[in-house]
């Protein structure tokens, strides 16, 4: 199917995947550390767990699985991975969500939020590259990853000390799901002598998603204690310095990235990508901010908790 919203929800689908974190990302360095912070780690733990389940149930494309479907445009090239659950949607889930969550007293964020993230859904369906189930369970699970992040983040505004223990978790169990897949047995099918699927290409989404979680983990212990900045706030200087912030993280998309995949290959140079992304976002631009805007450190438990900072 190619028609005029073709060009659009393709577009749309990309933006999901490689424009949308953007998002976090500002509110994380100007509006609210700790909304910033809960958004982006909603979303990793989302990816985690639809990386584990992709590469275990190795469900193949709807078009390898039924030869009357072919793709709308070039929504192919992006669909990356096994079919089930969607990526893009699982992705695009907690971060929309969670904003909508977050900002939920202002009356227009939810229904703008939910409407994109509705039509990111919507586009996998529509561009073939995901049946209806795929997306059914990654909405599914991001709203359970929304839901024990929104928990979690409760109980350690009652027990901060526990934060670096729940880090440590949360590495630790992506470190075992990279081990997991990366050892795990995959379908070998062959039609007229060709490998239908290569394990190795439908990993490449897991090693990313389990590397970005574990850097979250290790940039956000850092930050927490040897940096511990403050969000610039909506003022012009503000915006100026985190509008700034996405030099460095489109560097680190056309750049970095391809000339890790160079060295180390696919998997681990894409997974140190993706892990050279997330360290900007959680503490290479904040010590930048704090350099810039002159921060001193928090010095009240209230307002470490203001600031996302857990500390006592």
């Amino acid at each position: 199917m190619n028609d005029a919203w073709t060009p659009f929800l393709e577009w749309l689908s990309h933006f999901a995947v490689s424009g949308l974190i953007l998002l976090p990302a500002l509110i994380y360095w100007c509006i609210d550390k700790k909304k910033g912070f809960f958004i982006l780690t909603a979303t990793s733990a989302c990816l985690v767990v639809n990386s584990v389940i992709k590469l275990t149930a190795c469900v193949y494309r709807p078009w390898i699985r039924d030869p009357r479907i072919t793709p709308a445009g070039d929504a192919i090239k992006e669909a990356t991975g096994y079919s089930f659950p969607s990526g893009h949607t699982a992705a695009a889930g907690p971060m929309l969500g969670g904003t909508a969550m977050c900002f939920k007293e202002k009356k227009a964020v939810p229904p703008i939020c939910i409407i994109i993230l509705l039509m990111v859904a919507f586009s996998r369906n529509y561009l073939g590259v995901h049946t209806p189930q795929d997306v059914l369970v990654a909405l599914t699970l991001s709203i359970c990853c929304l839901y024990f992040m929104r928990k979690l983040f409760l109980r350690l505004e009652e027990h901060p000390e526990e934060e670096d223990k729940w880090l440590l978790i949360f590495f630790l169990v992506s470190a075992a799901a990279l081990v997991y897949v990366t050892v795990k047995p995959y379908p070998m099918d062959y039609v007229d002598g060709k490998l239908l699927v290569d394990p190795k290409d439908m990993m490449r989404d897991g090693y990313k998603d389990f590397g970005q979680m574990c850097a979250l983990c290790l940039g956000r212990y850092a930050e927490k204690h040897c940096v511990r900045f403050r969000p610039t706030g909506l003022n012009a200087k503000g915006i100026a310095v985190g509008v700034a912030g996405l030099v460095p993280i489109v560097l680190v998309r056309k750049v970095l990235d391809k000339v890790l995949v160079s060295v180390f290959g696919v998997l681990i140079g894409g997974m140190l990508g993706r892990c050279a992304l997330v360290l900007v976002i959680i503490l290479v631009w904040p010590v930048v901010i704090r350099m810039i805007c002159g921060q001193e450190e928090c010095r009240t438990q209230k307002d470490r908790l203001h600031n996302g900072d857990n500390t006592k």
